[in-house]
């Protein structure tokens, strides 16, 4: 097979220079007869440049197979990352509901069919199982392999290590006698040059696997029992007198002890132990078994945080389902510290860069990541003529307030000026028009009622419009119907909704989005069991208060649906906040700088007729040829560019003369 095939090659196995994306990479391994996977695993240590998913540096899962080779003096880019803190809370969170417990318990069937299966064709490859768990600790860089010429220094206590386990370490010096004469597993606390794990704790690290989940067997029965405790759990949540339930690790971890006699130390391994046995099984299909990893994660996460301070809470739910009418009990491990999954980072590397046009307010992620900035600067638009026009409506043509706030937002007033609204672009502005709404269910909602009131048969006159809808095959297709709509000269209308896939990843460049509209301010559900307990943690812990991290958090998203219209420097837009509320200080001074810089008080307060006027303005000097000279000013020449890659030397600390490639 091709995992075999780059085996043999050893040492020999390396790619040519360039630049190697997924395709390139599966290209050169099919043509090599090389396994793709190993080989960019082997090639991510002599890359110079290495671009991937912030997963694969945060979420420990994964950043402990990919990243743990990086060397310390690498300089870590995160870029876009205005979202960074909601990703490391993700990275830490398991969610787990009843069809996932119900999947892991068809796994946990299926898992103890393979053992038996095994035990009776292959008894070797499990007794050996517990020598491939220490292996698969040391490739994950959670244990560390010290050489023999060391343990010669330290045979006294070795000898000690190997008395006090001579049961278990008789096996496992056995097997790696014969498979690796150069060394012998001892477990060692990590050290500063080995990425740390964000789940297993220091002295889970030097500490051997329990004895009571050692043989397969025995921790298929262990799942089995968390398995069971959380269905029962569920099941009192769903029940008549069940409802919304928030524990603290300690108290949940307190009751499953007393309800399933399990100790609270080898919960701390039994994600690790669930790999180590799915790889010694020869697992092919893992998907299957991906509702027992979570719930492997959720009792190692459980374990391990449930000490000290409560950066975890537990929140049990009757229905987490969003379709009316459904119950589905779910239960939610959140993590509410976002800093834990970045530490590690700030420790091991030494340059950390975290980039964003939407960074901001700038000073309140420090707080968030619990780290100080070394220069932390939010820098204006380099541009050549005034290219985005943006403009705050506080009211309708006819004088009455337009917000979305929950008293407002089902005032016929409010829905009919936002409809009027609406229609006076779409009669304004060529091309394409992107409207973003704070929910779902809001713009389920006000789109009725417009359709009731006529507004979109008169919408439909000016443009064609297409909606954003929870299914991603449909959203690809109307995002493709709308794209053609711009090209033919139509004209069309996209609506959307903020913190939705299209506000994050979609490109509204040039004639596709000559104007974005966001109805109201998109702040969090406020009533999230889950926000409140982290709002909660934020100010007790951080003194960052609640509404200051709301207001940061809606603003954050408003600047990311407006900013998907700016694309180059010679691209323009409207970007329109209609809602009364952008026009006080408080909200408005969170956006981000370069929005700031053409937000002047004449745009301000303004009427829906008094918008339009601005709109004609702008659109009629922006349909002027480009000043080329102008452009040119505001671009960087190959010259310059290559001015400052130029190398420039200097004494570092230690006397020698070191290179720094960019001034």
């Amino acid at each position: 097979g091709y995992y075999d095939t780059f085996q043999e090659a050893g040492e020999s196995t390396s790619i040519p220079s360039g630049i190697y994306g997924l395709e390139q990479l599966k290209l050169w391994g099919k043509a090599k007869h090389w396994c793709p996977y190993y080989l960019t695993r082997r090639a991510i240590n002599h890359a110079n440049v290495l671009v991937f998913n912030y997963q694969y540096m945060l979420d420990p899962k994964v950043a402990k197979m990919v990243s743990k080779e990086l060397e310390s003096e690498s300089i870590i880019v995160f870029d876009e990352a205005h979202n960074i803190d909601s990703v490391c809370i993700e990275a830490l969170s398991v969610t787990i509901n009843q069809r996932g417990l119900e999947r892991a318990t068809r796994s946990l069937s299926k898992l103890t069919s393979e053992v038996n299966r095994i035990k009776a064709t292959d008894n070797q490859r499990l007794r050996n199982e517990y020598a491939n768990l220490v292996n698969g600790l040391i490739d994950q860089g959670l244990l560390q392999v010290r050489s023999n010429n060391n343990n010669n220094n330290n045979t006294d206590n070795n000898n000690n290590h190997n008395n006090n386990n001579t049961d278990n370490n008789n096996t496992n010096n056995n097997n790696n006698t014969n498979s690796n004469n150069q060394s012998s597993l001892i477990p060692l606390p990590i050290n500063d040059s080995t990425l740390e794990s964000n789940i297993l704790s220091p002295d889970v690290l030097a500490e051997s696997v329990p004895g009571n989940i050692r043989r397969a067997e025995h921790f298929v029965a262990f799942l089995k029992k968390i398995v069971e405790h959380l269905k029962s759990r569920l099941r009192t949540v769903a029940g008549a007198n069940g409802g919304v339930t928030s524990e603290t690790p300690l108290a949940f971890l307190h009751r499953m002890m007393i309800s399933t006699s399990l100790e609270s130390k080898p919960l701390r391994f039994a994600y690790s132990r669930l790999q180590s046995l799915l790889r010694t099984l020869q697992i092919s299909n893992m998907d299957e078994f991906n509702s027992l990893s979570d719930i492997a994660d959720f009792a190692t996460l459980l374990s391990t945080y449930s000490e000290g301070i409560a950066r975890f809470a537990i929140v049990m739910e009757p229905n987490g389902s969003s379709i009316p009418g459904a119950s589905d009990p779910i239960l939610q491990l959140a993590c509410l510290d976002a800093s834990l999954a970045i530490a590690p980072l700030f420790k091991r590397f030494g340059s950390v860069v975290i980039t964003s046009g939407t960074l901001s307010p700038i000073d309140l992620y420090p707080k968030l990541l619990q780290f100080q900035p070394c220069v932390s600067e939010s820098l204006n638009m380099s541009t050549f003529r005034p290219n985005i026009c943006p403009l705050v409506i506080s009211r309708g043509s006819d004088q009455l307030p337009v917000s979305t706030k929950f008293d407002d937002r089902g005032d016929m007033g409010v829905v009919r000026n936002y409809g009027a609204m609406l229609v006076e672009l779409a009669a304004n502005v060529p091309d394409g028009i992107v409207a973003f709404f704070t929910s779902y269910s809001y713009m389920e909602g006000i789109v009725g009622e417009w359709d009731a009131m006529g507004v979109l048969r008169e919408l439909t006159k000016h443009k064609l419009v297409f909606i954003e809808t929870k299914d991603v095959v449909e959203t690809t297709l109307a995002l493709d119907n709308y794209r053609r709509a711009c090209d033919s000269g139509r004209g069309a209308v996209f609506f959307s909704v903020a913190r939705g896939k299209v506000s994050e990843g979609i490109n509204f460049d040039r004639h596709y989005g000559r104007a974005v509209i966001l109805f109201g301010v998109p702040f969090q559900y406020t009533l999230s069991h889950v926000l409140r307990a982290r709002l909660e943690y934020l100010q007790t812990h951080f003194q960052i208060r609640e509404q200051d991290f709301l207001n940061f958090d809606a603003l954050r998203q408003a600047s990311q649906c407006v900013g998907r219209v700016i694309r180059s420097k010679t691209d323009y837009g409207l970007m329109i906040f209609a809602d009364n509320r952008f026009n006080r200080h408080d909200k408005r001074s969170k956006l981000p700088k370069w929005i700031l810089q053409f937000l002047s008080e004449g745009y301000l307060n303004l009427s829906t007729d008094m918008a339009i006027l601005h709109v004609r303005r702008f659109l009629r000097i922006m349909g002027q040829p480009i000043d080329q000279e102008a452009l040119q000013s505001v671009l960087l020449t190959l010259d310059q560019v290559q001015s400052m890659a130029q190398p420039s030397s200097f004494v570092g600390e230690n006397g020698e003369v070191e290179t720094n490639m960019f001034q």
